[in-house]
């Protein structure tokens, strides 16, 4: 590529430039991520939010009750195979709401992971159109899917309620505390993924195709239908070598006080969130400048 020596402009040309409120200049370096321009389109960002919502549930006759419905439906369906048939056990908590605290993380994660991985493909003709930072979408994502955690921790609190009015051995504690840093990783680590995937798949489209796939067999090798201390003791280190196993114990320790967490194992976790996060925004940086001319 030919170097472009830098020119002096005449008086004219500049008081021009002064005029324009964004330059786009080529050759950024790779750690200019521009996050001060995300923070400039919040407005967007919220817009994008809104846009989303009313997407999703667009000609829906119960709308947001699906928000409810679908854990409700997947932790009856785990409270029949695994807790009643399989007889899986729960550290002695009730089958209905281990499976349930289970499914609200892991859908949060599970929902970021899947909404930013086509963030290119998706919205091709929306970013050929006009500029704007394009990270802005898969944030947007994070928000909306924060939503429908929202709903459906809330009737994870109410189930709580209801269980331990019922006489259940759930005992809530401090470490609730930590419920923002868990929020933090699961949407870091969703991000990151994501967008790593997202990178990849301007090139090679077929990645798309492994992302739920791939997500629920994610599942399997996460503490989600079964409790940590179920793992031998020789493979647990397989498990907790995936960075969601941390903070779906914690969750569950929390708020129904058993799991088996430590401080180290959620430094972890924090840890390999940073640095997925950080490969994958350097990648989406990267791939932005001139994806339009692969799709």
């Amino acid at each position: 590529m030919t170097n472009v020596e830098p020119q002096t402009l005449n008086p004219s040309v500049s008081s021009e430039l002064d005029d324009w409120s964004l330059i786009i200049r080529p050759h950024a370096p790779w750690y200019d991520l521009r996050l001060r321009e995300l923070w400039d389109a919040r407005e967007l960002i919220m817009l994008f939010v809104w846009r989303d919502f009313v997407a999703t549930y667009k000609q829906t006759i119960l709308g947001p009750l699906w928000y409810l419905i679908q854990p409700v439906l997947t932790t009856l369906t785990f409270t029949i195979i695994f807790g009643n048939i399989a007889r899986l056990p729960t550290d002695g908590l009730p089958p209905f709401l281990f499976y349930l605290a289970g499914n609200v993380v892991w859908g949060y994660f599970a929902a970021c992971l899947t909404g930013t991985s086509n963030t290119f493909t998706q919205n091709a003709g929306l970013f050929g159109k006009v500029y704007f930072p394009r990270l802005a979408v898969p944030v947007s994502i994070l928000l909306s899917n924060l939503v429908r955690f929202a709903i459906q921790f809330a009737l994870l609190l109410a189930f709580l309620l209801y269980f331990a009015l019922a006489g259940s051995t759930i005992q809530p504690n401090g470490a609730i505390l930590l419920t923002p840093l868990l929020l933090l990783i699961m949407a870091g680590m969703g991000l990151g993924f994501g967008i790593i995937v997202s990178s990849l798949t301007t090139r090679y489209r077929d990645l798309q195709q492994l992302v739920t796939f791939g997500a629920q067999l994610w599942m399997y090798a996460t503490s989600v239908i079964y409790p940590l201390s179920l793992v031998p003791e020789q493979y647990r280190w397989l498990i907790l070598l995936n960075p969601m196993t941390p903070v779906i114990e914690a969750f569950r320790f929390a708020y129904l006080g058993s799991g088996t967490v430590t401080a180290g194992l959620l430094a972890y976790s924090a840890l390999a969130t940073l640095v997925i996060l950080v490969v994958g925004l350097v990648m989406f940086n990267r791939v932005e400048r001139n994806f339009m001319d692969t799709v």
